[in-house]
């Protein structure tokens, strides 16, 4: 897990450029930073070490026959297996890094398919002088980019850009559709004009010669792979998912640093405590890491310390309280760029800081199952929102200009199946929700030199359960019906029976309450602006203060882009 940044193009100045841009995102790879520098050329690495921590494993890093320039941020967790593919390679160091671009060299962009990992990457070839660049099955490492007089600019992070000396606009579509709808972009836009992402599951060729823009080309195919994918019979959908899950945990365990996981009282992170425990039987000593903030209608500590009085690994309660809000609002603001999850993903803050504190580098969670396997609320209701467990909604767009207003489109997103649950699942997988809550993470992560890992997001294992029936997996009014089987013969009833609840803080009573004068100040900023009508984002601040409360999503809207500018 690393931080990677790069200049094609002509640049009078561009080892000072580079240099500014691997400081900008120093905090994603605290262990080394190197660059590589040829005609036209420029390449960075902020390294995170987590497999193969010896020097020798530092990028950027050129291939066996020097044709290749590799810059690489993430994880290729089956790199073992594939080392076993190349026999006839002399291999200097013991790195996924150089499995990566000794499996290029043999096989060019065919090699993709044969990855099981988290990645976005860069490879130069000097012979050509063309630049290769891909990115992960579900996008769950960046890869931003910008063009600046006919040169590309890229990098993990979009401060990294700004840092470059891209200009700062707001994409005034993607503002106001975030306002109008929720939505945060699709997966090829940003908040800034200008600054594109590679969309997941996608690579681009750019030929420093003959090229001046970037053309995105798919080569995961999601929904091929779902339509050759059979739907089993209850019991073998059981042993052959079980199977598929204790193998993805055991290759997201494979680092030469120590490795964690975050746990809730829900049904996602209790199943991967029992099987990681089932998975490490006599390794007592693999941390857990949660969060609390000290009000019991929100905090499940009470069901993780239950739990976690079963299997007896360590807990390490993380607090969140009001009163550091503001501040970590104005952090995580800056590093995010972009909107960002409200507070939970402040109380995600505390976790990884406390994870870095204690030395351990890399942690698990239990992203993934909702989508995989219809979790959430509203593939049952058709309610039309992306947010669980609001019941009006999350969005007030009538405090928008009129002018402003018309910049919104609302996304059309691909239906490419013939039932809608599928489409909704296809929609949160790579439209809303899993692009989003990566974000989220990835900064929040890196932002203290951590990594995460999402086992329920192999591919394997979200082809196999997004291919399934609806009755394997809505069943009696509750989602993840077949998850639920599995964890029954782990856990009980008790936790394979209880409801979906979204994983909240107390953010609704802290804006009306310990956080009001805070709030207040943000709100009357946020209708200074010229894109709203002040009268009324006022009155609902208002009615909110007198008890209209049933979600605060679109006061956290208007303090977040507040925030970010």
């Amino acid at each position: 897990m690393c931080g990677i940044v790069g200049i094609i193009g002509s640049l009078p100045n561009g080892n000072e450029c580079i240099n500014e841009m691997l400081f900008a995102q120093r905090h994603r790879g605290p262990d080394a930073t190197h660059k590589w520098i040829g005609e036209n050329v420029f390449l960075g690495h902020n390294r995170l070490s987590i497999i193969d921590l010896s020097s020798e494993a530092d990028q950027p890093m050129v291939s066996s026959d020097g044709r290749f320039i590799l810059v690489f941020n993430g994880e290729i967790y089956n790199y073992l297996e594939l080392k076993e593919q190349l026999f006839d390679y002399s291999f200097k160091t013991s790195s996924d890094t150089e499995v990566l671009l000794a499996l290029f060299q043999k096989k060019g962009k065919t090699m993709l398919n044969d990855l099981n990992g988290m990645f976005s990457f860069a490879i130069w070839d000097t012979k050509e002088q063309k630049m290769f660049a891909a990115r992960d099955r579900f996008g769950v490492k960046p890869f931003y980019y910008a063009f600046k007089n006919d040169t590309l600019f890229f990098a993990s992070e979009i401060k990294t850009l700004f840092a470059a000396g891209v200009e700062k606009i707001k994409n005034k579509k993607v503002w106001a559709n975030y306002l109008s709808f929720g939505t945060y972009g699709l997966p090829n836009e940003t908040f800034w004009e200008n600054i594109h992402q590679l969309p997941a599951g996608h690579y681009f060729e750019y030929d420093l010669h003959a090229q001046k823009k970037v053309e995105p080309v798919k080569w995961y195919d999601f929904v091929n792979h779902i339509k050759n994918t059979p739907q089993l019979a209850e019991k073998e959908l059981k042993i052959k998912y079980l199977e598929l899950l204790q193998d993805s945990i055991r290759l997201r365990f494979r680092a030469d640093v120590p490795v964690g996981f975050n746990i809730s009282g829900g049904l996602d992170s209790s199943a991967l405590l029992a099987l990681v425990n089932q998975e490490f039987p006599d390794n007592k000593t693999i941390e857990a890491f949660t969060f609390y903030t000290n009000d019991e209608r929100y905090d499940e500590l009470h069901w993780v310390e239950l739990m976690l009085e079963k299997t007896k690994n360590p807990l390490n309660k993380c607090l969140l309280e009001a009163e550091e809000v503001p501040k970590l609002i104005a952090e995580i603001a800056a590093l995010q760029e972009e909107p960002f999850g409200g507070f939970p993903t402040l109380a995600y803050h505390q976790i990884f800081a406390k994870a870095r504190a204690k030395g351990i580098l890399v942690l698990l969670d239990g992203q993934g199952m909702d989508e995989a396997w219809a979790g959430y609320d509203y593939y049952q209701t058709n309610s039309g929102f992306t947010i669980q467990g609001t019941k009006t909604a999350p969005v007030r767009p009538e405090v928008l200009t009129e002018e402003f207003k018309g910049f919104a489109e609302k996304e059309v997103y691909e239906k490419p199946f013939d039932n809608d649950l599928q489409n909704l699942q296809y929609r949160d997988l790579f439209y809303t929700k899993i692009p989003r809550a990566l974000r989220f993470n990835d900064r929040i992560s890196m932002l203290h030199g951590t990594e995460l890992r999402e086992p329920f997001l192999d591919y394997r294992l979200v082809e196999l359960a997004f291919a399934q029936s609806s009755n394997m997996k809505i069943k009696h009014g509750q989602g993840k019906w077949m998850l639920r089987e599995i964890v029954k013969e782990l856990l009980g009833n008790e936790v394979a029976l209880a409801p979906k609840r979204p994983l909240q803080t107390p953010q609704r009573e802290w804006m009306a309450h310990e956080l009001h004068a805070y709030v207040d100040e943000k709100i009357v900023e946020f209708s200074n602006g010229n894109f709203v009508q002040k009268e009324k984002v006022l009155a609902l601040w208002n009615a909110y203060k007198n008890g209209s409360q049933d979600n605060s999503f679109y006061l956290w809207q208007w303090i977040n882009l507040n925030a970010i500018g």
